[in-house]
């Protein structure tokens, strides 16, 4: 696979076309809002563009800007939601970059003084787990 390949079978564009169940939070006409099944915190979740693409290297403008109203969005609704002290916005390119699903995603996770982020242990959360943040966003946004 090349770097600029994108491949239409991947878990967010399973998701966009109803393939795969998600914790949806938040969605218009250019981008969608999860949970994060893997979550690194409480209230952990992604921004994906429904335009097909790899990463941030080879999205259309429009798309990631779309996209980063969407981030700032939710970066809002986290924190009221959670009561948190903080936010970090994270998003990955190609694998040395870090970067694992291979259509662009932003993670949004709320943050709390003296509380170090979970590493990422390929663990899922429960769904109830998952269902209850969801709600607290969803009241939050």
């Amino acid at each position: 696979m090349t770097a600029s390949s994108y491949d239409d079978g991947n878990v967010f564009a399973k998701i966009l076309r109803g393939e795969l169940p998600a914790e949806r939070l938040y969605e218009d006409d250019a981008t969608l809002a999860i949970m994060d099944i893997m979550p690194r915190g409480p209230g952990h979740c992604l921004v994906v563009p429904k335009a097909p693409a790899r990463n941030i290297l080879d999205v259309a403008p429009d798309s990631l800007s779309a996209v980063m109203a969407t981030t700032q969005k939710l970066a809002h609704a986290v924190m009221k939601a959670f009561d948190a002290d903080g936010v970090t916005i994270q998003q990955f390119n190609e694998p040395a970059g870090g970067q694992v699903v291979f259509h662009l995603h932003v993670h949004v996770i709320p943050r709390f003084d003296g509380t170090a982020l979970k590493p990422h242990s390929g663990t899922m959360e429960d769904a109830a787990v998952l269902k209850a943040n969801a709600e607290r966003i969803r009241a939050a946004l």
